[in-house]
C-alpha cells in the first residue's frame, strides 16, 4: 500500500464502529531486573521495578480499535473482583471505548501476569476460569452482545476458550452480521472451525491452521493446501492465517491464495500482535475497504505491534511513519528529529530496555570511532548517538569543515550495528536533545572528566548515570585529516 493510499484509509475509518465480543482480560506486566540467583533454589531473582496492566483479549482487540481512531463496543465478561473492577475503570479512561460487560459472580477475572527483565518474559501467570458461564449470566451476555452489535460496521469476535464465547453468543453475532451485512471476523483457539457457522473470515495463525488441520503450514505450497482444507471443514467465506515473518495469506471461499509479505521488523514482544490486527482488519472493512486493502493494514499494523512492550496498542501515527521506513535504506530509517528520537527513548525504557546518548561530528569514521561506539552500546540496550549539524561543526571546528555533509555522517552512522538512532541537531552542544530522550546512560570519552560533560547533571538528576568510555590513542578525524594534507602536499 503506498502512502497516498494509507493517509486515505486511516481517514476513513475514523469513527467507523467495530463490535468487539469474546473473553475480556487483564494482562498485567512486572518489569524488573535479574541480578542473582536465588540462594533458595536455581531461579532468577526478579528486582521489582514497575508493574503495568492493560485490557487484553477481546479488551485488546477494542483497545486496538480506539488507538485506529475507531469506535469500539465491547462485549464480554468480568468477575466481581479487583482485577474487574481495574478492567472497568481502564474501559472509562478509553476516549471511544464503550461497555457492554456482563460481571459474574463468584467467577474470576482471567488474568495474565509476565515477568520481564532485559526486554525477555521470564515467567507468565495465568489466573482464571475456564468453562461455561451460569445459566443467568451466559443469557445476559447474548444481551450484552445484541447491545454491542448494533449499528456496527464489523463483528469482531475473540474466542480464547475461557467461557465468554457460547454457541448462543456465537448465534447472536452471526444473526447480527446477516441482518446488517457487517462482516463477522473470527480470531479463534478452538480446534473445531464448524461452530462459526456462515461467519465472513477466520483468522487463525500458522500453528493454529496446522492444528485444525493436522497439516504443515511452513512453506507457501503448505499453507495453500492447508486452507484449502481448511474451507473444507466449515462454512466460513474465507481464512486469513497470520505467518508471522513470511507475512498473511488468504483465502476466500471460491477464489485463489493471496500471499501479502510485510517489512522485515525488529520484534520485541508477540503479546496481543494478533489482536492488533484483527482489530485494523475490522476498521478497515468497516469502513468499505477491500480485502487487499485490508489485509495490507492488519499486516501493517501487527508489524508495528511486535516491536512494542506488552499487548500494545498502534496510532495512525505509527503506521505512517512505519510504512515511510519502510521505504528508506536501513541506516536512513535510523535517522531521527528530536521528536521522533524522544518518542522512541520513551518507547524503550516502557519495555525495559536501557537507553544510552553519545555524541559528536563524527566526520571522517575511523577506528577510534567504531571502538568507540562498540563501549557506548555496551552499557546499553538502545544506543542514540546525536550528531552535530554542518553549520555547529563549522562554528566548532573552522570553516574548513566538516569534510563530510551531515547527511552523509548520519546515513554512515547509521550503518554500524551498534548504532540504533542518529539525531541531528544544530546546537553547539546537545543538552536540548539529551534532555528530550531523557538517557539512561551518558557516554562521553574519557578526555573530559564527568564535571565537563555536557548533559552530566541533567542525567544524574533523574537516576541515570555517566560513563567515560577510553579512547584508541593515534586515531582521530584532525589527525586523519593532517596525514591527508601531507599526503596530498607530497604528490
Amino acid at each position: 500500500m503506498d502512502l497516498t493510499a494509507l493517509q486515505s484509509l486511516l481517514g476513513v475509518i475514523r469513527q467507523a464502529r467495530v463490535a468487539c465480543v469474546g473473553d475480556v482480560m487483564v494482562d498485567r506486566f512486572v518489569y524488573g531486573e535479574v541480578g542473582r540467583t536465588s540462594p533458595e533454589a536455581p531461579v532468577a531473582v526478579l528486582a521489582r521495578v514497575r508493574e503495568a496492566s492493560m485490557l487484553g483479549g477481546a479488551g485488546n482487540v477494542a483497545r486496538n480499535v480506539a488507538a485506529l481512531g475507531g469506535i469500539a463496543a465491547l462485549a464480554g465478561v468480568l468477575g466481581e473482583d479487583p482485577a474487574g473492577s481495574d478492567a472497568l475503570r481502564m474501559l472509562e479512561s478509553e476516549g471511544r471505548m464503550e461497555g457492554h460487560l456482563v460481571s459474574v459472580p463468584g467467577r474470576p477475572t482471567t488474568v495474565k501476569t509476565r515477568y520481564v527483565a532485559g526486554g525477555q518474559q521470564l515467567l507468565r501467570v495465568d489466573a482464571e476460569e475456564i468453562g461455561a458461564l451460569p445459566s443467568a449470566s451466559a443469557d445476559k451476555m447474548v444481551n450484552a452482545v445484541r447491545h454491542a452489535v448494533r449499528d456496527a460496521g464489523a463483528i469482531l469476535l475473540s474466542d480464547y476458550g475461557k467461557g465468554a464465547v457460547s454457541d448462543a453468543v456465537i448465534a447472536a453475532c452471526l444473526e447480527a452480521a446477516r441482518l446488517s451485512g457487517a462482516p463477522l471476523i473470527v480470531d479463534s483457539k478452538a480446534r473445531g472451525l464448524h461452530r462459526y457457522g456462515n461467519a465472513a473470515l477466520l483468522k487463525p495463525n500458522a500453528a493454529e491452521l496446522a492444528h485444525v488441520t493436522d497439516m504443515p503450514t511452513d512453506t507457501d505450497a503448505q499453507v495453500e493446501a492447508a486452507l484449502a482444507h481448511a474451507l473444507t471443514l466449515c462454512d466460513v467465506g474465507g481464512i486469513l492465517v497470520t505467518r508471522a515473518a513470511r507475512g498473511m495469506s488468504l483465502l476466500q471461499r471460491g477464489g485463489v491464495v493471496c500471499h501479502f509479505r510485510g517489512s522485515a521488523r525488529e520484534v520485541f514482544d508477540v503479546s496481543g500482535a494478533g489482536d492488533t490486527a484483527i482489530a485494523a482488519l475490522g476498521l478497515a472493512l468497516a469502513a468499505g475497504a477491500a480485502y487487499g486493502d485490508a489485509v495490507e493494514l492488519a499486516l501493517l499494523a501487527s508489524g508495528v505491534a511486535v516491536s512494542k512492550a506488552g499487548t500494545a496498542v498502534v496510532s495512525p501515527e505509527e503506521l505512517i511513519e512505519a510504512e515511510v521506513a519502510a521505504r528508506l535504506a536501513p541506516a536512513e530509517a535510523k535517522i531521527a528529529s528530536f521528536e521522533r528520537a524522544a518518542h522512541l527513548a520513551a518507547v524503550w525504557r516502557a519495555q525495559g530496555l536501557k537507553v544510552g546518548f553519545t555524541n559528536g561530528c563524527f566526520d571522517i569514521l575511523h577506528r577510534g570511532h567504531i571502538s568507540y561506539l562498540v563501549q557506548a552500546r555496551g552499557w546499553c540496550d538502545r544506543l542514540i548517538v546525536g550528531i552535530n549539524s554542518d553549520a555547529s561543526v563549522k562554528r566548532l571546528k573552522g570553516d574548513s569543515r566538516p569534510v563530510n555533509d551531515l547527511d552523509s555522517r548520519a546515513v554512515v552512522l547509521g550503518g554500524l550495528s551498534h548504532v540504533d538512532l542518529v539525531a541531528p541537531f544544530s546546537e553547539d552542544t546537545p543538552l536540548a536533545l539529551i534532555e528530550a530522550v531523557r538517557p539512561d546512560v551518558l557516554i562521553k570519552g574519557a578526555d573530559y572528566i564527568e564535571a565537563t560533560v555536557v548533559g552530566a547533571k541533567e542525567v544524574r538528576s533523574w537516576g541515570g548515570v555517566v560513563q567515560l568510555a577510553p579512547l584508541v590513542e593515534g586515531y582521530s578525524t584532525s589527525a586523519a585529516i593532517e596525514r591527508m594534507v601531507k599526503l596530498d602536499a607530497n604528490r
